[in-house]
């Protein structure tokens, strides 16, 4: 999936670069300055494999399952993806760990590179039910202390929730040095609203929240907030160089992925 994008001083080189104010004098390349009178940097790769957390949203409204889906939730979806990730990962020998929260922190898997370490993550992953509240930015801010050493985080949920906050959040992983994935998992009813009928709509976070309503008057004002949010997300993401991708669980979960592998191969 991956070739590790923090740079160290291992033996691998990686490339040379143009020296700026506050580089180690050490690491300036003197044969290469003797050629060219001009002073470059060399730069390696670290030769670690990956460290990657999941993390997995099990919120409430992941559980949504439209009609369109084959009877697969938005968490069932995210569920077999996250699997699917993590036999990935460890089929190349990177370590691989699994979080997963709704309106807390539930339960850290650290990562291992044992080929048995799946057993543990999928184990976990089969007795996981989509229920309570969401607070991502919040559960977010709680874990950058508790992923002290940095790698690849691979966030799955539907992001639901305030989206400066959401930001904000992103940030501070990525201030902790953390490469971020995010697989965005939609249910087809959340992008075409098709609705046409009087429906009863209830949350799927809060039971007691329940409207009967003519979807007609709400639809174009839900298609334009949707709008707002994904574009804001969108912006915010390529912002803090965050790779977003977008899943709906009418669409092969390994296609979805073999797509994205295919992509990200291609702009390494």
């Amino acid at each position: 999936m991956h070739k590790s994008p923090h740079k160290g001083f291992s033996v691998e080189f990686k490339e040379h670069r143009q020296y700026v104010h506050g580089d180690e004098i050490r690491t300036i390349d003197w044969k290469l300055f003797g050629k060219t009178d001009r002073l470059y940097i060399r730069e390696y790769e670290e030769e670690t494999n990956l460290r990657c957390n999941i993390l997995l949203d099990k919120s409430g409204s992941m559980g949504y399952c439209g009609s369109r889906s084959g009877g697969v939730s938005k968490h069932d979806y995210a569920v077999r993806l996250a699997a699917c990730l993590g036999h990935l990962m460890l089929a190349q020998q990177d370590a691989v760990g699994l979080i997963h929260f709704d309106d807390a922190v539930r339960r850290i898997i650290p990562p291992r590179s044992k080929p048995t370490h799946l057993t543990a993550i999928v184990n976990e992953l089969s007795g996981l039910k989509a229920e309570h509240e969401t607070e991502l930015a919040s559960v977010f801010h709680q874990l950058v202390p508790k992923i002290p050493r940095r790698g690849l985080l691979v966030i799955i949920s539907d992001l639901f929730g305030n989206i400066d906050e959401l930001m904000k959040a992103l940030a501070h992983f990525r201030h902790a040095k953390h490469e971020i994935v995010i697989f965005q998992i939609w249910d087809p009813d959340e992008l075409d609203f098709p609705f046409r009928q009087w429906t009863q709509f209830q949350s799927l976070e809060q039971k007691s929240h329940r409207r009967l309503i003519d979807p007609a008057h709400l639809r174009k004002a839900y298609l334009k907030n949707l709008e707002t949010f994904r574009e804001a997300l969108t912006a915010g993401c390529h912002r803090n160089r965050i790779d977003l991708v977008p899943v709906v669980t009418d669409q092969p979960y390994a296609e979805a992925l073999a797509s994205y592998l295919a992509t990200r191969r291609r702009l390494r």
